[in-house]
């Protein structure tokens, strides 16, 4: 989403008033994904993968500097079944920010969600089951669905210091989290309050680099769905190919561990695959190229 494709800039020739934008970005994959179905007996499998998402980002800048904006996704995914057809809009998150502030509403982030360390890396083409995130049960961002209902947020940023408190009707949540960069490495913390024992109540994340290594420790205590931690790391490996790994382990599970390869291409486009063994027991493994436009 780095380039923009389109965009639409209302200029009326009176000073100070400021400027209106529609850009449109996101990326497309495609490839293959293996699991070996452990977890369920079946036989396994081998299919295509594919995605393509469009995101729209539709801002307006008021006489005093209030910035208004909504997103919005179209996302098609592809498998074994289908070839992404029938693909729609998702729920709208909607936001007015000024300064270090922002309060959105709608299909929000989610505190726990955007907390730093929540996704240290992107293994593979796919994510392979994102086992590598700590939290289980909190409001998240979605692309296919409409999001947290009564979803609203208020953000805060100020130098190192970040600050996000989030709450929705699902599940009566209320989450937040607390956030500071020192000497390059950044320590998070959040809790939620819900009324689900599965959700999750607390969790921990610290990051920073050694060297050629970026490395995140991250904890969840994740109610009657258990405590997980993880370790991840990502290390570069040559000027245009960087390894990341990780190792996790979740209460009542096997230990989950993975390991990809990420290859740029040039121009936004990479070569990626990865294989991970997921805490079910299943073996899962993909490859494929990924283009940002």
């Amino acid at each position: 989403m780095k380039k923009v494709l389109f965009a639409t800039t209302a200029l009326v020739a009176t000073a100070g008033v400021a400027a209106a934008d529609v850009t449109f970005g996101g990326y497309g994959r495609f490839g293959i994904l293996y699991n070996d179905n452990d977890s369920t007996g079946a036989d396994s499998s081998t299919d295509l993968t594919s995605r393509m998402r469009l995101q729209i980002d539709a801002t307006a800048e008021s006489d005093a500097g209030v910035v208004f904006g909504a997103r919005a996704r179209i996302n098609a995914d592809g498998n074994g079944t289908t070839n992404g057809a029938g693909a729609d809009f998702n729920g709208v998150r909607y936001f007015a920010r000024s300064g270090g502030f922002e309060v959105g509403v709608g299909n929000i982030f989610g505190a726990l969600e955007s907390m730093p360390g929540q996704y240290p890396i992107d293994l593979g083409l796919t994510g392979l089951g994102y086992d590598y995130t700590v939290y289980t049960g909190a409001d998240a961002y979605t692309s296919t669905g409409e999001g947290a209902l009564n979803g609203v947020e208020v953000l805060y940023s100020a130098g190192d210091l970040s600050v996000h408190v989030s709450a929705s009707d699902t599940n009566d949540r209320i989450a937040g989290y607390v956030a500071y960069t020192w000497s390059g490495w950044t320590f998070a913390v959040g809790g939620q309050d819900s009324n689900d024992a599965s959700d999750t109540e607390w969790t921990a994340t610290a990051g920073g680099s050694f060297g050629v290594a970026d490395v995140t420790l991250a904890y969840a205590d994740n109610g009657t769905s258990g405590d997980r931690v993880v370790l991840a790391g990502r290390f570069d490996v040559g000027a245009a190919t960087d390894i990341e790994v990780y190792v996790g382990d979740e209460d009542g599970s096997d230990t989950g561990y993975g390991i990809d390869f990420n290859h740029d291409l040039g121009g936004g486009t990479s070569l990626r695959g990865g294989v991970a063994k997921q805490y079910d027991g299943d073996t899962v493994a993909d490859m494929g190229v990924r283009f940002n436009f």
